[in-house]
């Protein structure tokens, strides 16, 4: 039975207010963390296409205008005016491309925005590109250089590490071509955004949602799948195939690994052949209208769990079980300084007092939204609207076993609420789908030979 965790909860949010609201938000925060800023721009921009890449848009871009087009930027100033810079292209684009008729003809209203405006001038393709032509950017050339002149910041994401906003942090490195120390204007504003991001509303939360039910139907899938001398691509096409039949895709290269790959953390190349005996680590997510999911169960290939198998998975399940119970604000996903209240932590521990802590490599889980690893403070305690993982795991390569269970989990005042609670982790309940698939299977191979014999007696009928 499928749970409806949204029934009774508060109103969804209205659609066409949502991103306005952000980005009022987004101003009043600018405006306490910085008041010595009296003046200048936000700067968000869009993230580029990448050739024969599919199309990913930068996820805060579409956090503050709801918008999937690439190559844009937003700007607004510490009124609240919001601007929608476009390239320069839509007549040589809508040769090309399907585009929604509010761009075409720059509808602000109808994009939710004060005012529309081009990037530059006409650009010489139909795509803009990371490294683009002065005259191609040349109107938001002159709105920062005319905004660096009087003295005014720009606030963008520019966080001091090596992993986030790269394409953002790109861009601007390469404006200074054009906009010499524009680098000395520019204020970070990433913490900021992401404690916004971070707090899920109940929109947002249903999303996911959604993302984890077609996630659930692609594990169904993978189950149908697995059996000896099946090819672990095998499995990762089928699942596949149900999150694009669903209008999704994968929120990361999904990870199919039996027996020794079972024990690789990040296991892509699912190049592996399934042997009965050998446990499969199916770990995938599906994005959807740019919301993620990441759900991991373990399958038996054979479709029976041997004893020290269920040994082992019962450890991690129960350990799953013992964090999820302590997941509630105030808890931390990860504080080396107060391990009593660290999920992480007391994972450890739950699994020291079995003697399998050392075999516990990586963290017990993360924020999840609209990224797979959603950005947010793990400094700062769990607080209601947070969406994370638990995911504990055992791997011994020496047996050849690796063994990972990973819900989502949604932070309410009460606790956590396991939003991928109708996927089944139970043992007795993988093992009684997988022998009830395997069955219909080994059923549908008699008929087919039964058909075989069939068509040879009619073949010898009729020579």
């Amino acid at each position: 039975m499928k749970t409806d965790f949204f029934g009774g909860l508060a109103p969804r949010t209205d659609e066409s207010s949502i991103h306005v609201s952000r980005r009022k938000d987004l101003i009043e925060a600018i405006k306490n963390e910085f008041p010595q800023h009296a003046t200048g721009l936000v700067v968000v921009f869009a993230a580029f296409e990448q050739g024969s890449e599919r199309f990913r848009q930068d996820k805060t871009f579409y956090y503050y205008t709801g918008m999937n087009e690439p190559g844009a930027a937003l700007v607004i100033d510490l009124t609240g005016k919001s601007t929608l810079y476009l390239p320069n292209y839509f007549e040589k684009r809508a040769q090309w491309m399907v585009l929604p008729e509010a761009l075409i003809k720059r509808d602000a209203k109808a994009l939710r925005v004060d005012a529309v405006e081009f990037l530059g001038d006409e650009c010489a393709g139909y795509e803009i590109n990371p490294y683009f032509s002065e005259h191609e950017y040349a109107h938001m050339i002159a709105l920062l250089k005319n905004n660096k002149a009087n003295g005014g910041s720009l606030f963008s994401t520019v966080p001091d590490n090596g992993y986030e906003y790269i394409s953002t942090r790109v861009t601007l490195d390469y404006l200074q071509k054009f906009i010499p120390q524009l680098n000395e204007s520019v204020v970070d504003i990433s913490s900021i955004i992401a404690a916004a991001r971070r707090r899920k509303d109940i929109g947002e939360v249903e999303r996911i949602y959604r993302a984890i039910e077609i996630t659930e139907l692609a594990h169904e899938s993978a189950l149908q799948t697995i059996k000896n001398e099946a090819l672990e691509s095998e499995v990762q096409a089928s699942l596949e195939y149900i999150m694009t039949a669903s209008h999704g895709r994968p929120s990361f290269p999904s990870i199919v690994g039996s027996g020794k790959n079972s024990t690789v953390l990040h296991y892509h190349e699912n190049s592996g052949t399934m042997r009965n005996g050998d446990l499969v680590v199916v770990d995938i997510g599906t994005e959807l209208n740019n919301y993620c999911a990441d759900l991991t169960r373990t399958y038996p290939v054979s479709g029976v769990f041997s004893k020290r198998q269920k040994e082992l998975y019962n450890i991690v399940l129960q350990t799953q079980e013992h964090v999820a119970s302590f997941a509630k604000p105030g808890m931390w996903v990860k504080n080396k300084d107060k391990q009593d209240q660290s999920l992480h932590h007391l994972a450890v521990k739950f699994l020291a007092k079995h003697g399998y802590d050392k075999y516990f490599p990586h963290g017990i889980g993360h924020y999840l939204g609209l990224d797979v690893h959603d950005v947010g403070d793990y400094s700062t305690p769990l607080q209601e609207g947070d969406v994370i993982t638990i995911e504990p795991g055992i791997y011994i390569a020496a047996e050849n076993i690796g063994i990972r269970i990973e819900d989502n989990y949604w932070i309410t005042k009460d606790g956590a609420v396991c939003l991928s609670e109708n996927l089944p982790k139970e043992i007795a309940d993988i093992e009684q789908y997988m022998q009830q698939v395997q069955s219909s299977q080994s059923d549908d191979s008699d008929e087919d030979d039964w058909n075989d014999e069939d068509e040879d007696d009619e073949d010898e009928m009729f020579n």
